[in-house]
This record gives C-alpha cells, structure tokens and sequence, in this order.
C-alpha cells in the first residue's frame, strides 16, 4: 500500500489497541502502542530510501528483504527495543506484541497488491502478488479516515476500528469475487489464455489486463465486466544476438527482467550504436507503456548506458540516457 495509508492503518491499529485491558488500563502503554504501530506501519518501507542510489537497486529491492520473514521479526524487536527505552514504565509484552501486529499487517497487505512481496524470504524470493487492490484504495484510505473522524467527534477508538476492520475483511472478500468475474471475462475474450496478469486501478470496476496465449500477448482493459483489448503482440523468442546476450547483465535490465513477468523487446542498430529496449505490458497508460529498461552498447558490444524506470514521453527517455547520436 502507500505511505498514506501505511498511516492511517497504523493510527487505527494503535486505536483498535485499545480494546486490549492491559493498553486500556495504562495510558503511558498506550501511548507507547502508538507510537509502535505507526512506526511499524512504516518501518518495511524503508527500503524506499534505495531509489535515491538508483531504479535498478530500488526496483530489486523494494518490497525485498525489508518485508521478509526475518525482518517482519526483527523490525518489532527493535522498535520495542527503542520505545521501551523512552516509557519504561509501558507494558514490554504489549508494546511488542502490537508492534509486531502492525510489522505483521504492513507485509500482509501488501501482498494484496499488483506489486507484491517477498515475503517468503529467504524460504522463496518468488514475489507474492495477489493483485486485488490497488496500492492506494480510496475505499482503504477513506474508511480509515472516517473511523478517525468519528474518534475526533467522541466514538469509542477501539470499537469505532474494530467495525472499521470487520467492513475491510468484507471488503477484501468482494474484491476477490470481483477478480474472478474479471478473470471469467477475459478467459471468455481470449479463450486461449494461458496466464492472466490483472492490476487493479482506482475504480472499483476497472482493471488493467494482460494475457499471455501460446502466440500472443495481449493488452486489455476490463471495465464494468466489458473487456477491451488494445494491443496484441506476437510471442516472439529473445534472438540469438550476441547485443541481448551481454545487454541482459547489465544491472539496470537485469533488474527489469527480475520484476517484470510479461514484456516485449526491440533492438535497434546503427552506425554508432545498439539499442535493446524492453517494455514491460502492464501498465499501458493512454497508449503507452511507461515501464521500461534500455541498454545502449557500442559497436564494439561494451554497454555505454542504460535506464530503468518510469518515463512517459521518448524525448524524457532519451534524456535519462544522454543517447548517442544515430
């Protein structure tokens, strides 16, 4: 999920928290809880700071160690560590026990979304990515804001959020009903589709969808149960083009392939140069797909650049790369 509602999710944690006699009963423990739910709402995601280094690190490593089962033990442990430190006088097994909670609930969440964890390392580095919500849920966000709102106006913190968390279990229940509808609908479009990747939007409705067939990858929307498809690309095999071959370690393509589970590929070549440029399909945007990773090698086959990320326009690639003339 984003950092917003990371949030929100750890202020109503915190509120929920109360419902425990012992939190209740102690307003030092209590106030300890919530400083450790918020925290450790956020603590996962630290490893975002990585996208200042650069896109291949960040891209490898986002949502990685930091969600790990080893993590999801020790970030509770360290954060007790430090609280405890500042209110010795909270309740040691509480504090831990709902900071691990929402340690716990920050990685559990995001496996929800199209992006996914890795939160079987190190027993598995398979990314674990249901794709039922959005990364941000109006829907998440606003139930958790109104919950808020209703403890600001004099409702009970505990009850007010565990109604909030009773409603969200329901409607987590819905969305997946409404992936398998999705699902149906496609699978009724492209009767050959062998694997369907769906990346939910902002609309309860509307999902982004790409299909790989034996032939065929195809870009689709589906919105109100109506499939749309876009584009359809031939499944063709990466060539045997000694500029793939060594493009392919290159650290910022290496780190796309890592990430990405359908994608197309383009080489071009000129006087001065090769381009291998490879575009991941899932996130078509009015007629684009923004999510890339270029390599640019000499004629003598040494990478002379590359790019991975997020670029909207040619002319902002071009940039990142400080292409080479053709």
């Amino acid at each position: 999920m984003d950092t917003a509602t990371h949030v929100v999710m750890g202020i109503g944690l915190g509120a929920l928290a109360t419902l425990d006699p012992v939190v209740a009963n102690s307003p030092l423990t209590a106030q300890a809880i919530m400083f450790g739910t918020i925290i450790g709402s956020q603590a996962p995601d630290i490893d975002t700071v990585l996208k200042m280094r650069n896109n291949a690190i960040y891209i490898r490593n986002h949502r990685g160690r930091t969600h790990s089962i080893p993590a999801v033990l020790l970030w509770p442990l360290l954060i007790t560590f430090v609280l405890y430190a500042i209110f010795p006088e909270s309740n040691l097994l509480h504090l831990w026990l709902w900071t691990f909670a929402a340690v716990f609930i920050h990685v559990f969440v995001d496996i929800f979304n199209a992006y996914g964890t890795q939160a079987l390392r190190p027993l598995s580095s398979k990314w674990i990515a249901l794709g039922v919500i959005n990364t941000f849920d109006p829907f998440i966000f606003g139930i958790h804001v109104a919950g808020l709102m209703l403890w600001a106006f004099g409702a009970n913190p505990g009850y007010t959020f565990l109604l909030v968390y009773i409603v969200m279990f329901f409607y987590y229940l819905a969305r997946f009903r409404e992936q398998r509808r999705v699902k149906l609908a496609v699978q009724l479009k492209i009767p050959g589709a062998r694997k369907i990747i769906l990346s939910p939007t902002l609309r309860y409705h509307k999902w982004k969808v790409a299909v790989i067939t034996e032939q065929y990858y195809y870009v689709a929307l589906s919105q109100n149960g109506e499939i749309t498809i876009f584009d359809k690309f031939t499944r063709v095999p990466l060539p045997d083009h000694p500029a793939i071959d060594i493009a392919k370690h290159d650290k910022n393509l290496s780190a796309f392939l890592s990430f990405s589970p359908i994608y197309r590929f383009e080489i071009d070549e000129s006087d001065y140069h090769y381009e291998v440029k490879f575009i991941d399909l899932r996130y078509r945007s009015n007629g684009h797909y923004p999510f890339v990773a270029v390599v640019h090698l000499d004629r003598d086959l040494n990478i002379t650049n590359s790019y991975t990320g997020w670029v909207f326009s040619e002319e902002k690639l071009r940039k990142k790369l400080k292409v080479l003339p053709h």
